[in-house]
């Protein structure tokens, strides 16, 4: 296998400080994750990343998305700013706080004498300003701390601000939609421009000061030239509301957020030339910022992912995994148990026992993954799945190829002798012998025209289960799961529910599937019988599996919870709350240990018989 030299941890590591105490060994770091809704973001010089939570955590990012430092500021402030640089932040409430970012210490509270509404650093972070709910903007000297102007910008509270990056007017926008310009030596009005009818929460000047972007509810970002009374142009692609712009180092791209979660590119918009819409979101964007060169662009938000994108190419660079959730698989090989997870951008391929990364780790972006025998399969957010042979190191992988990407699911055999994947799109579940050659069997609409969410190899090694949602409800159903015989080629069974995941327990008589409708369903493979419909969870099941003995179905979500349930009587038995989302789950051979592949990247170690019984 061709990999990248992997450096291991000491054998030793604890479970993170943040980490569930039922965790025995966490994996990983909470990359690009926070606890809070993220307000603000900036780049260091050296290409690190700072971003601040709205309950007042200060974080430092290495690039790849590594936490390299954290601090608790406060959390009575509601208004979080970063100078350029990254040196200095500031927040607001009915004072104005400076804080040294490095150190993570406040500086000097500044008292502002009225709610402060927005914030806003010069280009060169030797001015502050802060707008405030009775329409005055104060400004401040950031090396004497000491307020050095005040202006009664608007008549209503303020909503943004702008400074001119040559020394130009300061742009202010206030509740009553109204954006002016202002001298800041003289505080004289210089022009004012009407045209949005909503709120304006953003506005950003274009670095040369030649163009001013005003985001407003009203659907669109507006472009005004200093001087002209009228926009030059209306940015009218976003959904119903623009939360907030930001134009790149050299003035190429400009950012904006809708209320789509979407982020467009514009790539000239003085003329409204359309760039690359970067999609990933999965709720409010808040805050963006490019990095020093301009190459990339973070944004953060409500879902407390901070995403960092190549600008040029529109891509995901790091983050979250950019197309599927967190899948773990768990594995015996030479003496050793192995963990191997999809939770970030790349490949990672643990020792569980001591923590150490093995290869294949980072051996490139993953969706999904599954071992048996001697063989690791990973399937790729391409169109291709590699299949490694750990009996042989340094082996490159095969490429086992499907129609569509991404590879969605894949499962390997008992007995490692073949394995089943599938891309979500075109219902295609593609059987292939994992000794080499051609595929030895595709299956059509294997789910019955649903798409493909999860497959699964019956302990039999005769038997396939693929299971799917029908988003159009073509079938006058939510979904369904069919199990093939793969020798006759034909269905078993075909249970009309809608699933997320499905999983086959050690004895090969139970089902089960992670339901559309927020339940977990079981069903009797020998008879066809429904068995149980199991409530509880509060929200999406991700992921099911069976102890290796047969006797426990575990279930994960993202209501943060892992729920046991008794297979014969469908019992519940136990809930534990952990600190993410679960979006994979796996047991290690001896039924010892349940992992958790979580949706904040990391990966948990919980001993099953200490979850039960605590």
């Amino acid at each position: 296998m061709s990999n990248p030299t992997v450096t291991p941890p000491p054998a030793d590591l604890p479970p993170r400080p943040d980490a569930p105490p039922l965790a025995a060994r966490s994996y990983g770091e909470p990359r690009f994750h926070t606890d809070g809704d993220i307000a603000a973001l900036a780049f260091a010089a050296d290409g690190t990343l700072y971003s601040v939570d709205e309950t007042g955590v200060l974080r430092h990012w290495a690039a790849d998305g590594r936490p390299l430092g954290r601090h608790f500021l406060s959390d009575l402030e509601t208004l979080w700013a970063f100078a350029p640089g990254a040196k200095v932040l500031a927040s607001g409430n009915d004072d104005l706080l400076l804080w040294d970012t490095a150190e993570g210490q406040l500086v000097q509270r500044l008292p502002a004498d009225a709610w402060v509404t927005a914030i806003a650093f010069s280009p060169d972070g030797r001015t502050l300003a802060s707008g405030h709910d009775d329409g005055s903007v104060r400004v401040w000297d950031v090396a004497s701390r000491k307020k050095v102007g005040q202006i009664k910008a608007h008549p209503q509270a303020v909503s943004a601000i702008a400074f001119h990056p040559a020394g130009g007017p300061l742009a202010t926008a206030g509740e009553d939609r109204a954006v002016r310009l202002w001298d800041l030596d003289t505080h004289k009005p210089q022009g004012e421009l009407l045209s949005h009818t909503d709120r304006i929460p953003g506005l950003a000047w274009r670095p040369d000061g030649g163009l001013l972007v005003s985001a407003g509810w009203d659907t669109s970002a507006r472009v005004w030239r200093p001087g002209v009374a009228d926009p030059v142009m209306l940015l009218n692609k976003h959904a119903e509301q623009v939360l907030c712009v930001a134009f790149s180092p050299d003035g190429g791209v400009l950012a904006a957020a809708d209320s789509d979660h979407d982020i467009h590119l514009w790539t000239d918009p003085a003329t409204g030339t359309a760039g690359k819409v970067l999609a990933g979101h999965a709720d409010e964007v808040r805050a963006l910022a490019f990095s020093p060169d301009g190459t990339r662009l973070a944004s953060g938000g409500a879902d407390r992912v901070v995403h960092v994108w190549d600008v040029a190419a529109g891509k995901l660079l790091a983050g979250p995994n950019p197309t599927g959730r967190h899948g773990v698989a768990v594995f015996a090989h030479n003496g050793r148990t192995l963990l191997a997870s999809t939770g970030g951008v790349t490949f990672r391929l643990w020792d569980a026992d001591t923590g150490a990364e093995l290869p294949p780790t980072g051996d490139g972006p993953a969706y999904s993954v599954a071992a048996g025998g001697r063989w690791l399969a990973v399937g790729g957010t391409n169109h291709s799945t590699r299949l490694y042979d750990l009996s042989r190191p340094g082996t490159p992988p095969r490429a086992l190829e499907a129609t569509k990407p991404p590879i969605g699911a894949v499962s390997v055999s008992a007995a490692g002798d073949f394995l089943a994947h599938t891309s979500p799109a075109d219902g295609l579940v593609w059987l292939w012998p994992t000794a080499g050659g051609e595929a030895a069997l595709i299956l059509i609409e294997a789910a019955d025209g649903c798409t493909l969410e999860d497959v699964a190899v019956h302990p039999d090694g005769v038997r396939v289960v693929a299971g799917g949602i029908d988003y159009l409800s073509t079938g006058e159903r939510d979904g369904a799961v069919c199990v093939w015989d793969r020798t006759t080629e034909l269905k078993v069974h075909t249970f009309d529910v809608g699933v997320y995941a499905v999983a086959v327990d050690p004895t090969g008589k139970y089902l089960a599937g992670a339901g559309l409708d927020d339940a977990v369903h079981v069903w009797d493979l020998d008879t066809g019988d429904d068995l149980f419909e199991l409530e509880g969870h509060a929200g999406r099941v991700n992921a099911v599996t069976f102890s290796p003995d047969g006797s426990y179905l575990v279930s994960g979500g993202d209501d943060q919870t892992v729920r046991v349930w008794d297979v014969l009587s469908g019992r519940l038995l136990v809930v534990r709350e952990l600190d993410a989302a679960v979006q994979g789950l796996a047991f290690s051979p001896d039924g010892a240990d349940l992992y958790t592949g979580n949706g904040n990247t990391t990966c948990h170690r919980l001993p099953f018989a200490k979850l039960l019984d605590e």
